[in-house]
């Protein structure tokens, strides 16, 4: 796995990684029928397949708005204009997590890095926000679980329901990215390769925005990295 270190400004880097797809790992899907009333419903088990199902169909929805991103028909009414809003918002809090939730079942990867670092400051940085990652998430998913068990009646139901997808994405989205920085942080062995267009990115953000987004199109052009735009404008513009 390739962890690429990003400056998105002169002294302020993020970290990330690209795949194609994150549904079908993330969700570790269970194949046991979903319990469908009376009192198994509320069984361990029984609740978790139901919130892995929930957050598989949540990421398949999201990811099939990704791929339709550049359609030309908006949604007709404002439950549809709310749901692609909240699907819209699911999508970036993916290429976001997307590192952390992948990261968590690796055990080597490899740093690319601008080559003006060395690999021990490459390291101290990957170390502090892994650390940074893993007590950030550990707080947001205290308070939405708490959210979630308020709102649980509504959560829980089949449908497009909105509070299901924002809070049932949220806890378990922070759950995976806990798993994943704490995966980092304790088994993962981490080797070294800079990469020389990585420290063209520290300038970009001084420029003006149509030159920014030429140059950033240019270099992950060259570092074949489909989504590193959209990424960088989102993090550090």
């Amino acid at each position: 796995m390739d962890v690429f270190v990003i400056p998105v400004a002169r002294d302020r880097y993020e970290l990330y990684c690209e795949t194609s797809t994150v549904g079908e790992d993330v969700t570790e899907a269970v194949d046991a029928p979903e319990p469908v009333s009376g009192w198994r419903r509320w069984k361990p088990r029984a609740v978790i397949v139901r919130v892995r199902r929930r957050f598989s169909e949540i990421l398949a929805a999201a990811e099939q708005r990704q791929r339709q991103e550049h359609r030309d028909d908006e949604p007709q009414g404002w439950l549809a204009r709310t749901q692609e809003r909240t699907l819209a918002w699911i999508v970036e809090r993916i290429a976001e997590q997307r590192l952390l939730w992948n990261l968590r079942r690796e055990t080597s990867a490899v740093l690319v890095h601008p080559e003006d670092m060395t690999f021990e400051q490459v390291l101290t940085l990957v170390r502090r926000k892994l650390q940074h990652d893993y007590e950030r998430h550990r707080r947001w998913l205290v308070i939405d679980t708490l959210l979630l068990i308020i709102s649980g009646v509504l959560a829980i139901v089949p449908g497009p329901n909105i509070l299901a997808y924002y809070f049932l994405f949220r806890v378990v989205g922070h759950w995976l990215s806990m798993r994943g920085a704490r995966q980092g942080l304790d088994r993962v062995h981490f080797t070294s390769r800079p990469c020389p267009p990585l420290a063209e990115l520290r300038e970009l953000a001084d420029l003006e925005p149509s030159q920014r987004e030429q140059r950033i199109h240019d270099i992950a052009g060259r570092l074949r990295l489909t989504n590193l735009a959209t990424f960088y404008e989102r993090i550090a513009v």
